[in-house]
């Protein structure tokens, strides 16, 4: 899973990057740099690949890995604003979800924070982004079709439509039709994407900004992004302390993953073979098969079943032995929907 970050100038997204990928202990942490734009890998924490690994002593664990991308910074005075935009627009129209950090603190002297008016400010800029995208290729289509080709009426179809929702200001998200759509994946719209907000407030601040009309369906989290980056560059004892001084219950990176995981609609499900245990990530409703095509495509080929045994059950008896002698080991089939914490074994033939 790759998630970009953005957010207006001041806000802190730079803090936040940091603070996220400079967390203690996380095996599997690489920070690279492309061109201006920062990128950091890390693994995502979890404690069902932890017991698999103790459990099963495997020569390899293979934890699923979370990219973040903080675009490139840009200060260079020449540059017109929608030129700004576009080249950090662009740098994350191919990541899975947004992390959008408002500004919730107040510098001295400056002015009162205004997070709702800055998350929209934002959300506005992408949704005309989007809008300017739909409307070329509805162009081209058109300009393809007078002069006698083949077009696709279908991706046409849904292209309108999303003229129509971004005509209106609204976000391609408010459809789920149109933002998880298939046909309409490689346009990689902004505002289809699911969204984590981040709320950067100072030190002392532990309350959530009033932002009455942001939706549902964006989760909402407060950071004091300062603090937790320092917290990051101190000694374990030390930050365990600094912790629980604060109230913080976990690491930035831990408290993220996991709410970017709900607000993306994503699950993990695991292999354990002779020598491997692995996390996968699918989104919720993933049937078998395709879950068994993102390993190899042999699997979705040769597929005959999938033996599905619930990471709880495993955890309950302690072996893989017993669970299955008590029939809580299922052989499902193509269609089965993969629930979080599965631990699944293909069987195929190719």
């Amino acid at each position: 899973m790759r998630l970009g970050i953005i957010g207006l100038p001041q806000s802190g997204k730079s803090t936040i990057f940091k603070a996220l990928t400079g967390a203690r202990g996380i095996k599997g942490k690489e920070r690279t740099k492309r061109g201006d734009q920062l990128i950091a890998t890390v693994n995502v924490p979890d404690e069902r690949v932890d017991y698999l690994t103790e459990l099963c002593k495997p020569k390899k664990t293979i934890y699923a890995q979370v990219e973040y991308l903080l675009p490139p910074k840009i200060v260079d005075s020449d540059h017109a604003k929608t030129e700004k935009e576009n080249i950090i627009f662009n740098a994350v129209r191919t990541c899975d979800g947004l992390i959008h950090v408002v500004k919730n603190f107040q510098l001295f002297g400056g002015p009162l924070p205004t997070p709702e008016e800055d998350f929209f400010k934002m959300e506005s800029e992408m949704i005309l982004s989007d809008l300017m995208v739909a409307e070329k290729r509805i162009e081209r289509i058109k300009s393809d079709e007078n002069k006698g080709k083949d077009i696709n009426i279908e991706e046409l179809s849904l292209l309108k439509r999303c003229k129509d929702i971004l005509s209106e200001d609204r976000p391609l998200r408010d459809d789920t039709e149109i933002a998880t759509s298939a046909l309409l994946k490689g346009f990689t719209f902004l505002s289809a994407k699911p969204m984590l907000v981040i709320s950067n407030n100072s030190d002392e601040d532990e309350e959530p900004p009033k932002m009455p009309h942001i939706p549902n369906s964006i989760g909402v989290m407060v950071v004091r992004g300062k603090l937790e980056m320092e917290i990051e560059e101190m000694g374990p004892e030390e930050a365990k302390e600094f912790l629980s001084a604060f109230h913080i219950e976990s690491s930035l990176l831990d408290r993220v993953i996991k709410r970017s995981f709900a607000v993306s609609n994503l699950i993990s499900f695991f292999t354990v073979v002779e020598n491997e245990v692995r996390s996968w990530t699918v989104t919720k409703g993933t049937s078998a098969i395709e879950a068994a095509d993102l390993i190899h495509s042999d699997m979705k080929k040769g597929f005959i079943k999938a033996e599905v045994l619930a990471y709880d059950q495993l955890a309950r008896y302690g072996n893989f032995s017993e669970p299955k002698k008590d029939g809580h080991l299922k052989l499902e089939g193509k269609e089965y929907q993969v629930q979080d914490g599965d631990i699944i074994r293909f069987r195929f033939s190719v």
